[in-house]
Formats: C-alpha cells, sequence, structure tokens
C-alpha cells in the first residue's frame, strides 16, 4: 500500500510540474506572438491623413486576416504543447509503471490509451508464451509439439487431407509465412552494423539456413526458432521470432431469421428400397414432426423396386399429411452426380437451398439449421465433414446390440470422412453458375470432388467444418474392376479405412497371439 501511495503521490506530482511547465512555455509564446510575430499597424500609405469608409473597411479586412493567421498559429502551438505533454505522460508511464492517460484531452487519450492497451497485450501475449521459460504441463497430451521445416520442406504431425509427413506447404498463407520469416531473418542478419567490418562481415543467403521449428499456441501466438551457418564450421546463428495473435475483432452482429428458409434435400437412388424405409423413418421426426420446412427431392435410377419406393412416400404422405415431395425416375445407369443435378434442376420454384443427400446419412433438425446458417446465395457454400460410422461388428460385436443410427462419436467407433465432398448445402441459383456436376466426370467420388473444386477456385467462401449433426451409417462396398487403377486403389484404401480404428484393425491382425495370451493367462 505505501508503495502504490508513493508511486501515486509522484505521478501526480510530475503531472502537475509538467502541466505548469507547460502552461508558462505556452504564456511566453502568447507573449512573445503579440510583441514580434505578427504586429497589428496601418500601412505606411496611409499615415498622417484622413481615412475614408472604404479605405477604413480593406484596413478592418487585412486586420481580419491576420488575426485569423494568428489564431491558426496559436492553435498549431497548442497542438504541439499537447504532444509534448502526451510523450511526456509516456514517459512517466513507463518510469513509474501508472498509467495516465486519463489527464489527457479526450481526443489524444482515447487514441493513446488504444495505442498502449495494444501494446499492453502484444506484451502480454509475448509474456504468456512458452518463449523465455517452460510452463508447467500437466500431462503428455497438453503439450503443444514443434513442427520443423527447410527451405523447402515442412516436417509435420498434423498431416492433413494429404496424409503425408513430409511435404511442400500447399496453402498459399502458410507458405507465406514460413517464407516471410525466413526474410525478415536474413534481413535482420545481414543489416549494417557500426561495429562490423563491412570486408570482413558474412553476407547470409538462404543456402545458409540450416533448419527451422515452429509451434501455434492458438490464444497466443507462433513462435519461431531459425538456424543459420556461421563463419566456421562449428558456429551458428539463431534466430527466435514471435508472432503474438491480436485482441478480437467484431465483424458482424446480425440477427438471423431462419424461419422461411425451405431445405430441398435431394436423394439420389437406385433399388435399396429397405435403406430408403429406414431413411424416411428418420425423415419423418425430423424433417416433418421437428423442422416442419422441408421439400424432398427423390431421383431414382431404374425401375427394380421403384413401386416400393412410391409406396413408402404415399404411406408417408397419409398418415402425416406431408406433400412436399417429388419423385424422378430416370431409365438410365445410376451416377450420384446425375441424379443430384437433375434433381436441383427439376425445382422450378425460383431459388432455394439445396441438401444433396444419401439414403444412408442420419441427420438431426440442428443439422438442417447448420445448413441454413452456413449457406448464403451468392456469398457461401457449406460442405460439412460428416462423421462415417465404422463396421458394427467390430465396434460392438457380433452378437451385442448395435445401435446403427445412433450418434456416438468415439475414436473407436467411427471417424471424421475429411475426404468426402458429397453432403454439401448450397443454393440452386450457386449450382447453377457455377456449372452443376460435369457430366463428361463419372465415378467414385469423382463426381463431388470437381464440383467441390468449382467452387474453390470461385470467388464464393466454401464453409468446410466438422458437423455433429450428421452421420454416415456403415455399409458393405465394392469396388468395381472397371475404375482406374488409382482410384480403384483409393476406393481400397477408403474401404480398409472405413472398416475399423487402427486399433481395431491391430487386434484382428494379432488375433491368434492375443487368444494365446488370454489362453495363457486364465482368460485375463
Amino acid at each position: 500500500m505505501l508503495q502504490r501511495w508513493c508511486l501515486a503521490t509522484v505521478t501526480r506530482r510530475g503531472l502537475m510540474l509538467v502541466l505548469t511547465c507547460s502552461g508558462l512555455v505556452l504564456l511566453h509564446l502568447l507573449s512573445c506572438s503579440f510583441k514580434g510575430s505578427y504586429p497589428i499597424h496601418r500601412p505606411s500609405s496611409w499615415a498622417n491623413r484622413p481615412v475614408s469608409e472604404p479605405e477604413h473597411q480593406v484596413l478592418l479586412q487585412e486586420l481580419e486576416e491576420q488575426y485569423q493567421h494568428y489564431v491558426h498559429s496559436l492553435t498549431k502551438q497548442i497542438s504541439q504543447l499537447k504532444e509534448a505533454v502526451a510523450m511526456r505522460s509516456i514517459q512517466l508511464r513507463e518510469s513509474l509503471g501508472h498509467s495516465v492517460t486519463e489527464f489527457l484531452p479526450e481526443t489524444e487519450g482515447n487514441a493513446l490509451r488504444g495505442q498502449l492497451s495494444l501494446e499492453e497485450f502484444l506484451q502480454s501475449q509475448l509474456n504468456r508464451a512458452e518463449v523465455h521459460a517452460g510452463t508447467k504441463v500437466p500431462s503428455e497430451y497438453a503439450l503443444v509439439p514443434f513442427e520443423s521445416f527447410t527451405l523447402h520442406k515442412v516436417y509435420q504431425l498434423e498431416m492433413g487431407l494429404s496424409r503425408f509427413p513430409v511435404e511442400r506447404p500447399l496453402r498459399k498463407d502458410h507458405r507465406h509465412e514460413l517464407v516471410s520469416t525466413l526474410e525478415t531473418a536474413l534481413h535482420m542478419l545481414n543489416a549494417p552494423r557500426d561495429s562490423d567490418d563491412p570486408q570482413l562481415r558474412k553476407v547470409y543467403s538462404p543456402s545458409d539456413f540450416i533448419e527451422g521449428i515452429y509451434r501455434t499456441e492458438r490464444d497466443r501466438g507462433t513462435m519461431y526458432e531459425l538456424m543459420f551457418k556461421g563463419d566456421g564450421p562449428e558456429d551458428f546463428k539463431r534466430l527466435v521470432f514471435f508472432r503474438p495473435f491480436a485482441p478480437l475483432m467484431r465483424l458482424r452482429d446480425e440477427q438471423m431469421d431462419l424461419s422461411g428458409v425451405l431445405v430441398n434435400i435431394i436423394v439420389p437412388l437406385a433399388k435399396m428400397a429397405d435403406k430408403f424405409k429406414r431413411f424416411m423413418v428418420n425423415f419423418r421426426d425430423v424433417c416433418i414432426h421437428q423442422d416442419g420446412k422441408i421439400h424432398l427431392t427423390v431421383v431414382y435410377f431404374g425401375k427394380d423396386q421403384l413401386e416400393e419406393v412410391r409406396k413408402i412416400l404415399e404411406m408417408t404422405a397419409r398418415e402425416t399429411s406431408f406433400k412436399n415431395f417429388t419423385l424422378i425416375q430416370l431409365n438410365e445407369e445410376f451416377s450420384r452426380g446425375r441424379g443430384l443435378d437433375v434433381g436441383a434442376r427439376a425445382w422450378k420454384k425460383g431459388n432455394v437451398l439445396m441438401f444433396f443427400c444419401d439414403v444412408d446419412v442420419v441427420f438431426t433438425a440442428e443439422f438442417l439449421n447448420s445448413c441454413r446458417l452456413n449457406a448464403e446465395p451468392g456469398k457461401k457454400v457449406f460442405y460439412p465433414v460428416i462423421f462415417s460410422q465404422f463396421n458394427p461388428v467390430y465396434v460392438y460385436g457380433q452378437h451385442a446390440a448395435v445401435p446403427p443410427t445412433e450418434l456416438v462419436m468415439k475414436k473407436d467407433t467411427g471417424y471424421w470422412r475429411d475426404l468426402g465432398f458429397g453432403m454439401t448445402c448450397q443454393y440452386r441459383s450457386d449450382f447453377i453458375n457455377i456449372g452443376g456436376f460435369d457430366a463428361s466426370t463419372r465415378g467414385w467420388v469423382v463426381e463431388d470432388l470437381h464440383l467441390y473444386r468449382k467452387y474453390l477456385h470461385s470467388e464464393l467462401l466454401v464453409v468446410r467444418a466438422t458437423s455433429r449433426n450428421l452421420l454416415h451409417l456403415w455399409h458393405p462396398s465394392t469396388c468395381s474392376d472397371d475404375l482406374p487403377e488409382r482410384t480403384y486403389h483409393l476406393c481400397q484404401q477408403r474401404r480398409a479405412t472405413s472398416e475399423a480404428s487402427h486399433s481395431q484393425l491391430g487386434r484382428l491382425l494379432f488375433r491368434k497371439q492375443i487368444e494365446e495370451h488370454q489362453r495363457l493367462h486364465g482368460g485375463l
């Protein structure tokens, strides 16, 4: 308390001294200005003679201009004095550790407060980050690891969609981030110094860069350590940088009214009447009883089991009075992209939000609102990352009760299908303007990926986010022998990924050793 009182007393007295000195300087400038800077006098041509009315008006106008110029000069001097007081206040704050911006005029005080608060925040980010010293971490799971990089490669733990442990940085912002950090380091190393001999000083180039490490603490910032070759074989230069994250900025504050947003759910289908019946059970509960703002478009390929599908729709209409559905029949070989394209273009009632869905997908009413919130005509499309269910036999066992439609998200129940782009919410106008599905590209995954890339290459925002309210049910799959070799291998890889988790596949592979171990240890 005593220390705080002493600091406050010194601060007040220091400010009083500064303001007193400033006032004296201002009075001195005023007196000097009256005496020397702006003398007021009559023109010499008018001396010793009477002044007429027009001449008197001209004299008054000249005097007014002189006074205006004089007032402008005083205003400028006052502004300079304010700046001097502000600078002195900053110096006092730095020396005493107290903010004195409350004594400043409102405009200057607000600007300084903003600048000082930003500087304090960035400094606090640096102090909180593990830059100068480590901090206690509760477990190995809480540690944020570094990733290393060289001039051309990044060695990463978070491997992303490519699944490559080593690769070139593909994202433009990531590439620019590392390159700009390296350029900044080279600029600092090659900056001239008074103590250096220009003829002996080493000039650093990108070839002298050995490696760097970096990591990002999401609430603080990114730290970089860059290593360079020195003058000798055992000499090195290390530069450490920290890019702090800035304070939050509010960009929008919008009121969203979703009451009039209809969703047209488009489902391409061939055979699989039993799966469609299961799909309609979920549809009836979520879309009819809970949401109520849905249209269902079913595009059916062929005639096999067509009547069963028609009867399911008619029975739903009778029991629930739901009439908002369309059944389109095509006498063609099944193509998911073709079916979705036909379903989208069949709508003739203006623009509408569409959800491209599959018969093996379960969703909730919350997802339909996410669909409405994350898609906007002419601005953005929504590509949710769906959670895909593993084979229930490996998850729950042969004879266990299997909850096939339950949204259970654990590492041994399923995985995020981050390479799947089939489920999407987008407005019909955007789909038509982008060109829809490419009729020349048909096959497993290809159609969805081509449409997704069209949006990536457009000016629309692609909202790619995990969805906790969307589940892809496991089903047996096959890979056609007609697929190209690369696509065939990708299909088989997807099958393996969809069967079970890594640990479950390991238990299948080493089943005999596990059973032998259990037999030796009495079934433990």
